[in-house]
């Protein structure tokens, strides 16, 4: 028999590819971070043997999920600003907040807080945009967490960096330290058709070719960034980034509630990935991306959650449920994306689009020993016709019980291993303290 370092076995193995597959009474076998083997369980123990072998008799073994879309340490902005339109939540609330108070020890605590609700919740991988992309990416290796991290630009002067030409330099930097890192991917993050200048994005696209790095930018996300750019350029935000090159299979659009037929077609054409973020869309007013019709042209819908600000939280399994309800509204549809494409939009979907679903996104051999356990065995999750549906439209992210980042068990039990939860918590309320007495003043 073959020793490999852990063996896990479940009552459900639903691996993602091939979509809609429900393996009963399956496992894993783990050797080296990576997944070696996948079969039944009688199978795998007369193959394997293991001295961590865990037996999850009432779970569902599942990818972890990805967050495409993230802004990690607005965690610690998390209700500062309810029940507004996007402009003046970001104008009036956020931006001041974020002149005030973002510095490196902000962004470490507010991206340390994010991780640990991201890692409960059965989020093994993020894919953030924000400012001092060092301090997340720390904070993420500090807890054994994959992470994708945003190389920020932006016209907006900040603590971090005085222009676009600085972001640029600086996200050049952070490539150099982390392109080679197992657990960290830099990708290029322009905040914005609105707040990015031509020059710098179609900078921006030059270097992606180069690099053969993505582009992750809010594309389309509100009616009134359309009516902006009509007023300005005479021409919708989208075909501004296709003139400029940006329309390719590098760029991930966020958002995307605002998109004509056409564009539709013009996403699919060029390969475009789009991340729905649908409640942090529903809070805003912002719109509803046609997440059925893109999936139906054969564009690569992926999910986030946006930030906890804005969301406010950062539950991928409520994004699903949300996700697959809102896509059938959208389309007059109940078939529309049914539970087991929402379940390949939250894992499959955003490792193609952050171009690393040659390690994670699925439960196949070769690839990262990234996953989560769901404990079914719930009155409120009973009876169980069919596993794959009741995670999407039954669970929530309180029934995850195990999580693991490269065969590693950073959630056991539903305690996080690798993240002080007190000390977390401890931080979040010292900078809620100092914001709050700020705000006061100002009133």
């Amino acid at each position: 028999m073959e020793r490999v370092d852990s063996l896990i076995h479940a009552r459900w193995v639903i691996p993602v590819e091939p979509e809609g597959a429900v393996l009963e009474n399956f496992g894993v076998a783990i050797e080296a971070g990576r997944i070696v083997d996948l079969a039944p369980s009688a199978e795998l123990n007369s193959r394997y043997t293991s001295g961590q072998v865990r037996n999850l008799d009432q779970h569902a073994l599942i990818p972890g999920l990805i967050n495409s879309h993230t802004h990690a340490a607005m965690t610690l902005l998390r209700g500062l600003a309810d029940d507004l339109p996007l402009m003046t939540w970001l104008t009036e609330h956020i931006w001041p907040a974020e002149q005030r108070w973002v510095g490196e020890e902000f962004v470490r605590a507010g991206s340390t807080l994010a991780i640990g609700e991201m890692l409960r919740g059965g989020v093994t991988c993020f894919n953030d945009m924000y400012f001092f992309p060092e301090q997340t990416a720390q904070a993420a290796k500090d807890a054994g967490m994959r992470a994708v991290i945003g190389m920020i630009v932006i016209n907006v002067p900040s603590a971090y960096a005085s222009g676009p030409q600085e972001y640029l330099h600086k996200g050049l930097e952070f490539h150099d330290k982390y392109k080679d890192d197992p657990l960290i991917r830099p990708i290029f993050s322009p905040h914005a058709p609105y707040t990015v200048d031509e020059q710098w994005l179609t900078q921006v696209r030059t270097y992606s070719d180069e690099l053969q790095l993505p582009i992750h930018m809010h594309v389309h996300e509100t009616a009134d960034e359309i009516s902006g750019s009509l007023d300005q350029h005479g021409k919708r935000p989208l075909q501004l980034l296709d003139e400029m090159g940006l329309v390719s299979p590098h760029l991930l659009a966020i958002h995307a509630t605002q998109l004509e037929e056409a564009e539709i077609e013009r996403l699919a054409e060029a390969g475009a990935h789009v991340v729905h973020c649908p409640e942090s869309n529903l809070k805003l007013a912002s719109g509803f991306c046609p997440s059925a019709a893109l999936d139906e042209a054969g564009v690569n819908v992926a999910l986030g959650t946006d930030s906890a600000a804005s969301n406010n939280d950062l539950d991928m399994i409520g994004e699903m449920r949300t996700a697959a309800l809102l896509g059938k509204a959208v389309a007059a549809n109940a078939a529309a994306i049914p539970a087991s494409r929402v379940l390949r939009m939250a894992t499959l979907n955003g490792a193609q689009a952050l171009g690393i679903d040659d390690l994670v996104g699925s439960i196949e051999p070769g690839k990262q020993a990234d996953l989560a356990a769901i404990n079914l065995n719930e009155i409120e999750l009973s009876p169980i016709y069919n596993p794959l549906s009741h995670l999407v439209y039954a669970t929530n992210r309180q029934h995850v019980s195990d999580v693991w980042v490269a065969g590693k068990n950073l959630v056991r039990e539903g305690r996080l291993s690798t993240v002080d939860k007190t000390q977390a918590i401890k931080q979040a309320e010292y900078w809620r303290s100092q914001i709050a007495a700020e705000n006061s003043k100002s009133v």
